[in-house]
């Protein structure tokens, strides 16, 4: 046999060895990859029958260490040679005069394909065939072809090859603007790195790989090429240039959105609709973004190019974002657009005649950034959702109808009136908007505490500075829908446009303001983008708040009103005697079982005190990405005084088992109010439903040379069954990483692996493993080898002597460990 995979099946299981065994340095000697596999159900006897007995007793040989393995129970596959390699070395020069004759001339290159057809590989796994024009546009995380064509055949023994990619005006290493891509064997995740997947004469054909945090933006592709010994490297440069962008649909990357559909909608779609009018007369209009038009991209990195960023702050999704909010208006930056609001446009195009965002970007690409006039709200929006699109990041405009603008940082929408109740005009400097249009962005923030990724609010109508700049966002919305106005950027001013209460002020004669009313429903109606998939309206105000009068929307506004400029605008507590915290039991919930957890409110007053908890658990990403709630409840807490009560919070498996994402995170949010003195309570809690190790049991003596074997047990904690189960399994110095199929496991089954091995080099060595299936993830083991160049009797032997053979023990040693070498 000479196939690269082994598979063998047996009635009612399926094993699979993927993957090559390492041959160390015994060259005379191909330790096999042998691999035993058991699966006993739950309440299964390992009984054996008589006949097994028999079976065992007169065919099984023993091992080398004296143990007898049950053949008739296990499967036992037997790894062949590794192959060889479907593509054959470039022929060895013959001997001549009793020495090799060297290759003629050194290794250049002639000329460099990018492969960047639209139609091509690489634009088509990239999602950016829609792109005008044939450049090579990728986006970063994920592989791409180039081929080379050489002035001769390539050998890994004679020749060195690389290839540099540079953006920016001054290129460099350590800022991730310069990047030196090697050769390698094998690519490995989340570094630049090149590998030849094809050789065809003097042609080859590299696949590259890219880590998912790469700087994005436009790139010089240099190849160099040099002897593996002596001098003379050659440089060609491609007149070729890559673009490299975000990736959505690399999981690794901060912009991942888990929804195809989503990503369709929200990357890939060129049209949209922008919402306007009033909340009980909303109009629609259809937008042409044109993320992909011709010239669109060009003008994207353009304006990349024109702002203060350095590029190496290009691979931050937040950094760019925030620099396309300042530069898509021109209030301070000279930036794309011109707002104008007094309705005179006569120099210019009237906002409400645009369309599309083509025509606009393409005019100031081209007059070389001079700005375009004019806009309002929603033409920012929707060069904003251009832009963002058209460099891989996801994007919608989103119209929020009475909106609020706060002038002056209170986080209410302020109306004057003097002792007459006549309006203060020059104090009146707040407004409510019929609508206003900002942009919602889709990525992870791994500067915030976990739980507000997901859609950020970020606005370019240039309203009010940010540190200086014309700009808002990107905002949390998550942050804002809980009043956590203190997280950045600028959340503030967006949560002021959706839920600030209008309050009414008197002056009094002395010169003071009373507040004699408050409207606490009038901004923040009907939140509206275009739905997936259809152009139809989709209402999201349920993203931005909580429902009107409901607590939580009240415990929200008073909570960020604590952090305005006006924080005595509502009561203040009497009291701050109540706290709540979540505990967990020792390691915490374990995957397959109801997650329990405990959640303990102390009064600390000398008198009883009652509250309402509201209480929400919603699936995390690793990334602090929200998925969704999954189970809300309330719950009443009466508390005598200096009162504590454990309140067993649990989530039954039925609710999380087809909720759960990689990491199997949950978030679990708790917020409240104590009747007697306001107090606002608040908890977010955030843990993880733990699954279980691999047990990696060593058997036998781990000595260089000598086949030894470790056993790899796992019980599947589900009540249901894990499909399609694939155990990977490596050991730097004992044994090659390989992949073994399993196939099925039923619920509460357990799997028994042995692998046999020859250890290949002294000393501590690790083991691991890890299983892998949609169902179950982040299940693996390690376990700790030592290996020794001497089997035990005889380091006994050396220990009780000191020396051998009229040598000292460390010299035999030595001598042993340079002939392995």
């Amino acid at each position: 046999m000479n196939t690269s995979d082994v598979v063998f099946r047996m009635p009612g299981e399926r094993l699979t060895v993927r993957g090559t065994s390492e041959i160390g340095r015994f060259h005379g000697a191909s330790p096999p990859t042998r691999v035993e596999l058991t699966i006993q159900n739950e309440g299964e006897k390992k009984e054996e029958s008589s006949c097994k007995r028999w079976f065992r007793k007169m065919c099984c040989c023993k091992r080398q260490n004296g143990t007898s393995y049950d053949v008739t129970d296990k499967v036992e596959l037997t790894k062949p040679s590794t192959p060889a390699p479907l593509i054959s070395d470039p022929p060895k020069p013959k001997p001549e005069n009793g020495e090799a004759k060297e290759f003629e001339g050194n290794l250049a290159v002639c000329s460099v394909d990018l492969l960047s057809s639209k139609t091509g590989q690489n634009r088509q796994e990239h999602h950016t065939d829609l792109y005008h024009g044939d450049e090579l546009i990728v986006r970063r995380g994920q592989t791409f072809q180039v081929e080379l064509e050489l002035n001769r055949a390539f050998s890994a023994d004679t020749d060195k090859l690389h290839l540099d990619l540079r953006t920016g005006p001054l290129p460099l290493v350590s800022k991730g603007t310069h990047v030196i891509i090697p050769l390698v064997e094998d690519l490995k995740e989340s570094r630049w790195a090149a590998k030849i997947i094809e050789e065809t004469g003097n042609k080859i054909k590299l696949s590259v790989s890219s880590p998912p945090n790469a700087v994005i933006g436009l790139y010089g592709l240099t190849v160099t090429t040099s002897p593996l010994k002596g001098e003379g490297a050659t440089t060609f440069t491609s007149s070729e240039n890559v673009v490299v962008l975000f990736n959505p649909w690399c999981e690794a990357d901060t912009v991942f959105l888990d929804d195809e559909e989503e990503r369709k909608e929200y990357v890939l779609n060129d049209t949209g609709r922008i919402y306007y009018g009033t909340e009980k007369q909303i109009g629609a209009r259809t937008w042409n973004f044109g993320q992909f038009h011709e010239g669109i991209l060009e003008a994207c990195l353009f304006i990349l190019e024109k702002s203060e960023m350095p590029p190496s702050g290009r691979g931050d999704p937040v950094n760019v974002v925030r620099v396309i909010s300042a530069l898509i208006n021109a209030q301070d930056d000279l930036g794309v657009l011109v707002g104008n609001w007094s309705g005179n446009y006569a120099d210019g195009v009237s906002p409400a005649a645009w369309s599309s965002s083509v025509e606009i970007l393409r005019k100031y690409h081209a007059s070389n950034g001079t700005p375009v006039s004019y806009g309002q709200c929603w033409v920012f929006s929707g060069i904003t959702t251009t832009v963002l699109r058209c460099l891989g990041i996801p994007a919608r405009s989103v119209t929020n109808f009475q909106s609020a603008h706060d002038t002056d940082v209170s986080l209410t929408t302020d109306v004057y009136f003097d002792e007459n109740l006549e309006p203060i005009d020059y104090l009146n400097s707040d407004s409510v908007w019929n609508f206003h249009v900002w942009n919602d962005c889709w990525m992870a923030r791994p500067d915030l505490p976990p739980g507000h990724g997901g859609w950020q609010a970020v606005d370019s109508t240039p309203q009010e500075t940010s540190q200086g700049t014309f700009r808002c966002g990107p905002a949390s919305v998550n942050a804002i829908r809980s009043g956590q106005v203190y997280l950045k950027h600028d959340s503030p001013f967006v949560f002021a446009e959706v839920n600030s209460d209008k309050i009414y002020w008197q002056r009094n004669l002395d010169g003071t303001f009373t507040q004699f009313h408050s409207e606490k429903k009038a901004v923040g109606h009907c939140i509206s983008t275009k739905a997936v998939g259809s152009d139809e309206r989709a209402d999201i105000t349920h993203l931005y708040k909580h429902p009107e009068d409901s607590e939580e929307e009240r415990i929200a506004v008073e909570t960020a009103s604590r952090y305005g400029s006006k924080p005595e605008v509502y009561a203040s507590p009497l009291a701050e005697d109540v706290s709540v915290e979540v505990k967990m039991d020792g390691e915490g919930p374990r995957m397959g079982a109801d997650a329990q957890l405990n959640i303990v409110v102390k009064n600390q007053s000398s008198e009883p005190r009652r509250a309402t908890l509201h209480s929400q658990v919603a699936v995390m990403y690793y990334t602090g990405v929200l998925k969704g709630a999954i189970k809300k409840e309330e719950i009443s807490v009466e508390l005598l005084p200096n009162e504590e009560k454990s309140i067993e919070w649990v989530l039954p498996y039925q609710q999380y088992q087809n909720q759960l994402v990689d990491q199997a995170a949950l978030m679990l949010t708790l917020s409240g109010k104590v009747n007697e003195t306001k107090q606002v309570l608040a908890n977010q809690t955030t843990f993880r439903l733990r699954t279980p190790d691999l047990n990696i049991t060593p058997l036998g003596e781990a000595v260089v040379g000598k086949e030894m074997a470790a056993k790899i047990t796992f019980t599947n904690p589900l009540p249901r069954t894990l499909k399609d189960v694939v155990f990977r399994v490596e050991g730097l110095g004992l044994q090659k990483g390989h992949e073994v199929v399993v196939g099925d496991v039923s619920g509460h089954s357990t799997v028994t692996l042995t692998e046999h091995f020859i250890p290949t080099q002294p000393g501590q060595r690790k083991l691991v493993a890890s299983l892998d299936c949609k169902q179950l993830t982040q299940v693996h083991g390690v376990a700790d080898i030592v290996s020794f160049l001497f089997p035990r009797i005889i380091r006994q032997a050396f220990a009780g002597s000191g020396r051998v053979g009229g040598r000292s023990c460390n010299q035999s040693f030595r001598e042993q460990k340079n002939k392995i070498k």
